[in-house]
């Protein structure tokens, strides 16, 4: 990793009175898994939506592939591809279907939908469901799906939002293999997670928000150095000391 891919600029953004996210600043590298964590109302999600383009920040700015996503959000969505962490699927649909239809709605032809359809449901080991009813399917074939939807039109920036949330430990491998072998790829990806260790795992650095703010950044190993022996304590623990014990419902 070389060269800077993402890069997020003092970012605001309020609601009324309440400043959700308030000076916001780091940078992804071109191939790097980059884990961005917080508690709930921390202001993640926000700032994903302006990463995403689907947020206008009050001030700052993000530069996404050389492009600015206050002047040029067009450009950005034709280089992104999200996973939403609530299911982005027609249960009537076949999962090649589903495939197809968000294929088109990237831009691709019939053809180019077609070929990448198979190709990212091969990678998910669901080729040979292709025809089946999502509806038939389990909850962790219907998360294997949103991400081959996501890596419909070959985004260069994937954004992943807890593709793992409630699904059996072999999906959950198959997804941390599947983004190890993108990562592998060149691809960069910005993850979102309520499970530690899979930010140990998949992030090689790891962003902290808490009060509209980043309150650390770091490799996990560099945070969990920072409260004590790396091989000793987790970054469950450091999530904790950082953010609190208290519930946020």
């Amino acid at each position: 990793m070389s060269d800077t891919f993402v890069a997020a600029e003092n970012l605001h953004k309020a609601f009324n009175d309440h400043k959700a996210v308030n000076g916001v600043s780091f940078f992804i590298e071109q191939g790097e898994v980059f884990g961005l964590l917080g508690p709930n109302g921390a202001g993640k999600t926000t700032t994903i939506r302006m990463l995403s383009t689907i947020l206008e920040p009050d001030r700052g700015d993000v530069t996404i592939g050389g492009h600015s996503v206050r002047h040029n959000p067009d450009a950005v969505r034709e280089i992104i591809g999200v996973c939403p962490q609530e299911l982005a699927l027609y249960p009537d649909l076949s999962a090649l279907d589903n495939l197809l239809f968000f294929g088109r709605m990237a831009g691709l032809n019939g053809r180019e939908a077609k070929a990448q359809a198979m190709a990212n449901l091969e990678k998910m080991g669901l080729e040979d469901r292709a025809r089946g009813r999502v509806d038939k399917f389990s909850g962790g074939m219907k998360r294997r799906i949103n991400l081959a939807i996501a890596l419909m039109g070959n985004p260069l920036l994937l954004f992943l939002d807890e593709p793992t949330v409630g699904i059996d430990p072999q999906s959950r491998n198959m997804i941390y293999d599947t983004i190890e072998a993108l990562r592998d790829g060149g691809m960069t990806i910005l993850y979102t997670t309520h499970y530690m260790e899979e930010a140990d795992r998949l992030c090689s650095r790891v962003a902290i928000m808490d009060g509209g703010k980043i309150v650390a950044l770091d490799t996990p190993y560099g945070l969990k150095s920072m409260i004590g022996t790396p091989e000793q304590v987790t970054l469950e623990d450091v999530f904790l000391k950082l953010t609190g014990r208290g519930l946020r419902d």
